[in-house]
Order: structure tokens, then sequence, then C-alpha cells
């Protein structure tokens, strides 16, 4: 690997762009490397949702039954991120099905208001994963939604190299371009990492994840023509909840 193509700065990067973890601040000159960190990205995901695991763990243990700890696990991850991939995917349902052509669809993303798409979108994401936690967390599969958010984290620079920037503005075209080097790291690492928590069963999920990864990327491309922050943080959603309900299927 080439020299400075990472380095550890790369994951205190990446936890202040996907997270709201309290974090010392870094030097302007690491910032420059934005596009860089996104190996990194499936790390921010395993921070956010290790508590989640073990708050959920733990009110089982206190004696709340399933439904209610699923709900905790939602809360905490919610709380972890800002609901910034939440936030994503309501403005992805607005803009995409709210307006008539790109423009007007990008100036939907932007606007801070939220349409009846965008709630419908969160409702019904929140929803789902709210059921499929639940039945994962009453089939004892605590510690398999921590593979997801390795593995969704690592579709998000997929739509970055492969997209262009729907718009000459926003966090996306701040972060840059990152190389295929950066995403093919990231994507091993994720799965590398979900190999303990999801066995063989980690490759076919990356691969079905990458797919509905891609086919969301189409869809971006047709709607806005490219992606911008909005629709990683949607594609993260997505990719999170086709998981979720691989799984269940799965283990059910």
């Amino acid at each position: 690997m080439r020299k400075n193509d990472i380095s550890l700065v790369d994951i205190p990067l990446a936890l202040i762009l996907l997270t709201r973890l309290p974090l010392p601040r870094l030097s302007k000159v690491s910032f420059q490397r934005q596009s860089k960190a996104v190996w990194a990205f499936p790390l921010a995901g395993f921070a956010v949702t290790l508590p989640a695991c073990l708050t959920a763990g733990a009110a089982m243990t206190l004696g709340l039954p399933e439904g209610l700890a699923a709900g905790l696990f939602v809360l905490v991850q919610v709380l972890l991120t800002g609901a910034m991939h939440e936030d994503g995917l309501a403005d992805c349902a607005d803009g995409f099905w709210g307006g008539f052509d790109p423009a007007r669809r990008l100036e939907i993303m932007k606007d801070s208001q939220i349409g009846s798409y965008g709630v419908l979108a969160l409702v019904v994401g929140i929803g789902l994963r709210w059921q499929a936690l639940a039945l994962l967390l009453g089939g004892g599969n605590l510690w398999a939604p921590l593979a997801l958010a390795l593995l969704s984290r690592a579709m998000m620079p997929i739509l970055m190299t492969w997209l262009p920037n729907a718009r000459q503005s926003g966090l996306s075209q701040s972060v840059g371009r990152p190389s295929r080097r950066a995403v093919g790291l990231g994507l091993g690492l994720a799965v590398v990492l979900s190999m303990p928590l999801l066995g063989p069963l980690t490759f076919a999920v990356a691969a079905i994840l990458a797919c509905m990864s891609l086919g969301f990327g189409l869809l971006a491309r047709v709607k806005i023509g490219g992606q911008t922050g909005d629709t990683l943080g949607a594609c993260q959603q997505v990719s999170e909840i086709a998981g979720l309900l691989i799984l269940v299927a799965l283990f059910s």
C-alpha cells in the first residue's frame, strides 16, 4: 500500500464525520485526509452499535422483553449518530418523489423541513429495524446486528467513488472522491470483522448489501444525477434494513 494511504488519524476522523461521539479536536491538516479516511467508516459503525448491543443485552438481563430492548437499541444508535443517516433517508424520500426534475429534487433535499414522503420513510425504516431487531434478539442473536453496522458503512464509499457529486457543495463534495484502494480496504475490513459474528454468511450478506447499494446508486443517478451526503446516509439505512431482514429470514 502506498505511503500515506492509511493513517491512525483516519479513525477519529471517520468518527467525527459519522458520529456524535465526544472526540478530541483534530488539526485542519487532518481534515485534508477525509477522502482517504473512508476505509475507517466501518469502525464508526462498530463504535455506535457496540453500545447499542450492550444496552439491549443489559435490558434483557434486567427482564425487559425483546421488543423494548430493540427499541433501546435503535435509540442508542440514533443518539450516537445524531440521526445523520435517518435524516438522509428522509431527505432522499422527500426529494426523489417530491420533485419532477433533478434541480427541484436537490432543492427539496436541502430544505430542512420534512415532508410526507420523509415521514413515511422514517416510520417504515425505524419500524422495520425495530421489529427485525426484536426478532433477532428473541432468537439469541445479540451480536449479529453489529456485523450489519460494519458492512452497511462500507457500502457508503462505494457510492462515493462510483457516482459523481450531484451538487458542488455539501458534506459529500467536501469529503472528496475516495480511491478504489480506500474503498476496498474498508470493505475488506468490514468483512474480516464480521466473520466472527456471522461466519461464512458474511460473504453472502456483503454481496447482497453491495447489490442493494448499487441499485440505490442507480436510482440516485436517475433522480438527481449522482450522489450527495443524504444519498450516502440513505444507502446506509437501506443496506442495514435489508441486512436485518436477511438475517431474520436466515435465523428464524
